[in-house]
């Protein structure tokens, strides 16, 4: 029975449907006493999941990628990667450019990869190349120098840490440039090709927020890269997806 500027109403329901409905509604009842909302906890992290899977996405991109075969070759001797689905360049102000992206690390003992923590990054100047607004990037890890530094809580690199385009296209399968000794490489594509993009001197920044939501506590990078303290069912996925593409194959 409800009101309706001082009327009684009621609505009677067949009966198979009319429990169902009770119990619906004495479950949304008591979920809002308990001051949450239903499914708060995958509401929360909605942002934080679709990054998850669109990271999965781009590695998968990549690897698939004629013009990436030095990277899908030594994908594998990463010590870490730091994966960009979407850097975009902004309009609003000269040369800027930014965007999220997922870390994960790989420990030296086992060979097992950490859950993913969330960063961002920003660049005050950059170039894309065919013009393009926006591009995937992805940086492999390459020394425990450049892990380290993805564990701070902001880091420049450049600064902290050196880095190095990376080798595509025809002939990089044997690349051995002398920058290939960088602690970081970086790799991105915009519409399915080579982007050329320079992120010396980029920002690199942890999500405290993103993270505690995700993890459903407060944490820091380490305590997801390295203590291995968190872990999130919906990263599975993606997880699965670096542990094949970084798997050394038997010759």
């Amino acid at each position: 029975m409800f009101r309706a500027q001082g009327q009684a109403f009621r609505v009677f329901l067949p009966r198979p449907i009319a429990r169902p409905v009770a119990r619906l509604f004495l479950a949304v009842v008591l979920t809002a006493l308990s001051g949450a909302t239903p499914d708060s906890t995958w509401a929360e992290d909605r942002e934080q999941r679709d990054l998850v899977d669109r990271a999965r996405m781009t590695l998968e991109g990549f690897l698939a990628d004629s013009n990436m075969s030095w990277f899908r070759d030594h994908v594998k001797d990463a010590k870490g990667l730091f994966i960009v689905p979407q850097f975009l360049k902004a309009a609003f102000f000269f040369g800027g450019a930014g965007g999220s992206g997922v870390l994960l690390v790989r420990d030296e003992q086992t060979g097992e990869w950490s859950e993913p923590a969330f960063y961002t990054m920003g660049a005050g100047s950059f170039g894309f190349q065919f013009g393009a607004q926006a591009a995937e990037v992805i940086l492999l890890i390459m020394t425990k120098k450049g892990v380290e530094s993805m564990l701070t809580s902001t880091f420049k690199l450049g600064a902290d840490a050196s880095i190095a385009v990376g080798p595509v296209g025809a002939g990089a399968a044997g690349a051995t440039a002398p920058n290939l000794s960088a602690d970081l490489l970086s790799f991105a594509r915009a519409k399915g090709l080579f982007a050329g993009v320079s992120l010396e001197g980029a920002i690199i920044a942890f999500r405290d927020e993103w993270n505690s939501s995700y993890y459903g506590k407060t944490v820091r990078p380490a305590d997801i890269l390295i203590r291995r303290e968190v872990n999130n069912p919906h990263s599975a996925g993606l997880r699965e997806a670096v542990m094949k593409a970084t798997a050394v194959k038997d010759k």
